[in-house]
């Protein structure tokens, strides 16, 4: 059962960089709008405002389908920096009420409170206090979950949007969340509802009565894992120092055309995992566990990561793994979207290399090569399977195959004969 010693608050801005738009260009209020990564007509709705969402538009969803549901709606192009910057106003303010703040997401804030009601009173009236100075400093709303832990805090900030406030004590813990489906339960996606739901696990209720052997016996420790949240068991912490620690490295993109060809997937692969491994060098940071995630055509997400035996931050051995990892588990056709993230990190203080390979030497090259970078830029150095790739690239124009600004160029510059010159 929950635990009862703690009060957590989750705070959950909402349609957070909508709202942000909308602030800075008035003439944006009051109207449907969608706020995207680039253009393009493979991009992505990073986020739809709530006039947006009235008509059944969601975050993640493709432009052109959200264009199909609301098509007066107005596409902005995001500005992380613009966002970013809010982030650390809205910190800011939260910090002023606690000094446990644990940013959860660019838009979300966990908060333990269970110390400061002296000073700003019980948890409903704190939780009112916050969301008062966010509308009268920032002109934004926000929805706030309140619990006996991150878990149900959590849960409880998703049922009243956009501006609400839900408080959830622990003896209620049970009647309030075994009745929902157990896909709105922290933890459980849309391919982890098909396995549960295939155990006959319906409800949250139906997974809390559920033999925990057997769900770690199905899923290993994360079954266990499942089980306690379904009983509204969660005894992670609210840790102040998540923000200031880069816990994984990743980068991803979107395709420009869906693709089916290996040659071209791989390329790309190895394009991401060196921008990873690029700034993976500039942190001083080396990491164990690396990940692949895959978009398919019909927006089905797929993401599958292992750790190897020694930390890295070679490109070419992050490349390699995520390239296994892809010919391994994925089963699908068309690729609209790659990333390649590295965790597990530490401290940079060695190179995982390839066997037989002289490590000080190359120690060596690569630290050489990383001054080069420092100095000319990043694509000043590549690869040789990516400049490689990029000439078939070219060749591939020939049938109707899309280039890159940078890789036309340098598809002129060999078609003219003065590639190798400069």
């Amino acid at each position: 059962m929950a635990s009862s010693n703690r009060i957590i608050l989750l705070i959950d801005m909402n349609a957070f960089f909508a709202q942000v738009e909308q602030r800075h260009n008035p003439a944006l209020q009051g109207k449907p709008i969608f706020v995207v990564g680039g253009p393009g007509r493979h991009a992505v709705v990073t986020t739809a405002s709530y006039e947006a969402k009235k008509l059944g538009v969601k975050s993640a969803m493709s432009l052109l389908q959200a264009q199909q549901l609301c098509p007066q709606a107005l596409v902005i192009i995001g500005n992380p920096d613009k966002y970013i910057d809010y982030c650390y106003r809205l910190l800011n303010i939260y910090k002023e009420f606690t000094d446990l703040v644990e940013p959860y997401s660019i838009d979300e804030a966990f908060l333990d409170i269970t110390n400061v009601q002296e000073l700003f009173g019980a948890p409903k009236e704190i939780g009112q206090k916050i969301k008062q100075r966010i509308r009268e400093e920032l002109d934004l709303t926000c929805s706030i979950g309140i619990g006996p832990n991150k878990l149900i805090a959590k849960m409880a900030a998703e049922w009243q949007k956009p501006d609400g406030l839900t408080i959830v004590e622990a003896k209620d813990v049970p009647q309030v969340i075994w009745s929902l489906a157990v896909e709105e339960m922290v933890g459980v996606g849309s391919r982890m509802k098909i396995h549960l739901n295939n155990l006959g696990i319906k409800t949250i209720e139906d997974l809390a009565k559920y033999p925990s052997y057997l769900l770690k016996a199905k899923f290993g420790k994360y079954g266990e894992i499942l089980h306690q949240f379904a009983w509204g068991i969660d005894e992670s912490a609210v840790d102040p120092g998540s923000f200031d620690e880069i816990k994984s490295v990743g980068h991803s993109y979107t395709l420009p055309k869906d693709v089916v060809d290996l040659e071209l997937i791989k390329w790309y692969i190895y394009w991401l995992s060196s921008k990873v491994a690029r700034r993976l060098e500039k942190e001083g940071l080396a990491g164990r566990t690396i990940r692949l995630s895959v978009r398919s055509a019909d927006f089905n997400d797929f993401g599958v990561q292992t750790s190897i035996t020694d930390k890295t931050n070679y490109p070419q051995k992050i490349a390699n793994v995520a390239y296994e990892l892809f010919l391994k588990n994925y089963v699908g056709k068309n690729v609209r979207l790659l990333g390649v993230s590295v965790s597990n990190l530490s401290s940079q203080d060695q190179f995982q290399l390839d066997l037989f390979c002289d490590k000080p030497k190359m120690a060596s090259v690569l630290n050489s090569i990383a001054q080069v970078k420092n100095k000319y830029g990043d694509d000043i150095i590549e690869l040789a399977i990516m400049i490689l790739k990029n000439k078939k690239r070219w060749i591939r124009q020939k049938v109707g195959c899309f280039l890159t600004n940078r890789e036309k160029g340098h598809a002129f510059a060999e078609k003219v004969g003065a590639r190798g010159k400069i």
